[in-house]
């Protein structure tokens, strides 16, 4: 429960954060243009809060934290006296109004360059791409890649860490075949391999692109000895403590191995379990029941036990952190690559090389939302970031109903010399909002289908 306040919180948090930065852009340009603004809103149905400045201009907080909207003086809906008919929207210049409608995606693309500035100034802990194991027959096996290597390219982008290589992989969906390059730790010359992406199968709710490669994370050993007990965990009413080791499972001998134990506790969710764990020199029975969990669509065992493991290599380790000149560079790479990332993911699902079922929607927002706060400030950050830029293109796309329509129609009008007739207007914005609709339930249905 204190999970799902958490993760709605940080939804409304920063939510309320872009929404307000892409409607600022449009009030904004439309203050410097000569516009009339009415109302600013942040939100829709019942105002919980507002206030009136100088100028005539309702700022709102309304009950649905779910968009916004500015809402300018025009001609064309409301009743205008003549001396401030120069104020209202639709008597501006073409050129104009592309500006004030632009401006709010644009907006959009300044924060996320602004926020990976702050972070990158900050640091990000990160970890470096140091291949573990690799799965036998996949695609990266057959590819011949080697273990206790780090990934420095993929398909000619350079990784620093696992999210560089994530992001990198998955911009080759569709793709294939693609390279991977890799440098061991004591040669001098890095090794390139040919991956077959002509047989790669990826399913983004079920592993990530790393994974569906065939490659695995270094990790440090782990033993099958108990490092943390979850409070209120299966495991802590059981009566599991730090530092027992297990010994058997079911009167079937565990030898150390921490991986068939876990296994083994998925596979008896809701089922009586016996263990036998060495507690001060001694050995101990203990009955245990582990929780259900759903995880990846399927119902696992869960105990709320974390083992002992090996510290990690601090070689493997560093901050991810910039100058104050460096860090523009590389905020503004950062969100140029993403934005190409997402234009490039927009045309696979046009193409089918990308399912619909990869649409995620405010549930999934949420709990990315919840779980970057959780890790820290620089974390949500990343996250506000990724979400800014999203919310910019997608208000571009040239459905009559979101920026990007209304930015369409003006294009007409620079092209024909006239405006789209009226009539052709609310037809597109009929069928914008229909396919909008659409979109957001195939999203939503993920969004539960995931849940």
């Amino acid at each position: 429960m204190f999970d799902f306040f958490w993760n709605l919180a940080s939804f409304v948090v920063a939510l309320g954060i872009l929404i307000t930065i892409h409607e600022y852009g449009h009030y904004w340009v439309a203050k410097r243009n000569g516009v009339q603004v009415e109302r600013f809103s942040i939100g829709f149905g019942k105002v919980l809060w507002k206030k009136v400045n100088k100028e005539g201009t309702e700022f709102v907080i309304a009950l649905i934290p779910l968009g916004g909207y500015v809402k300018m003086l025009d001609g064309r809906v409301d009743d205008v006296q003549p001396e401030d008919l120069h104020k209202t929207f639709n008597n501006k210049t073409v050129y104009q109004r592309i500006a004030i409608i632009a401006a709010g995606p644009f907006a959009n693309f300044a924060f996320a360059i602004f926020a990976f500035y702050l972070m990158f100034l900050i640091g990000v802990p990160s970890v470096k791409p140091i291949i573990g194991e690799i799965t036998p027959e996949s695609i990266a096996h057959k590819a011949n890649i080697t273990s206790n290597s780090q990934i420095i390219e993929v398909a000619g982008q350079k990784t620093l860490d696992w999210q560089d290589v994530n992001l990198a992989i998955v911009s080759q969906i569709g793709e294939t075949s693609f390279t991977i390059m890799t440098k061991e730790k004591d040669s001098a010359s890095p090794k390139t391999y040919l991956l077959d992406a002509s047989v790669w199968n990826f399913s983004p709710d079920k592993e990530s692109a790393i994974s569906s490669l065939g490659i695995a994370p270094y990790r440090t050993k782990i033993y099958a000895e108990l490092a943390y007990i979850e409070e209120g965990s299966a495991a802590d009413k059981a009566g599991l403590k730090v530092q027992d080791k297990l010994i058997s499972i079911n009167n079937e001998s565990i030898n150390g191995d921490w991986t068939m134990f876990s296994k083994k506790i998925s596979q008896l969710p809701e089922q009586n379990v016996n263990l036998v764990v060495e507690r001060s020199g001694d050995n101990q029975n203990i009955s245990v029941t582990p929780s259900l969990v759903e995880r990846s669509g399927k119902a696992i065992g869960y105990l709320g036990v974390v083992p002992k493991s090996e510290p990690y290599p601090k070689e493997y380790l560093f901050d991810l952190r910039y100058g104050v000149v460096e860090s523009l560079g590389q905020s503004l790479q950062r969100s140029w690559n993403l934005v190409v990332l997402s234009f490039d993911m927009i045309g696979k699902l046009i193409t089918g090389d990308v399912s619909v079922k990869n649409l995620s929607g405010p549930i999934s927002i949420a709990q990315g939302a919840g779980s970057s706060a959780q890790y820290g400030l620089v974390y949500f950050l990343g996250f506000l970031a990724l979400i800014s830029i999203n919310l910019g293109i997608i208000n571009l796309l040239p459905l009559p109903v979101l920026d990007g329509g209304h930015l369409f129609y003006y294009l007409v009008e620079i092209v024909t010399g006239k405006p789209v007739p009226e009539k052709i207007q609310e037809i597109g914005f009929k069928f914008g909002t229909l396919a909008l609709l659409g979109l957001m339930s195939i999203a939503l249905f993920n969004d539960f289908s995931r849940l």
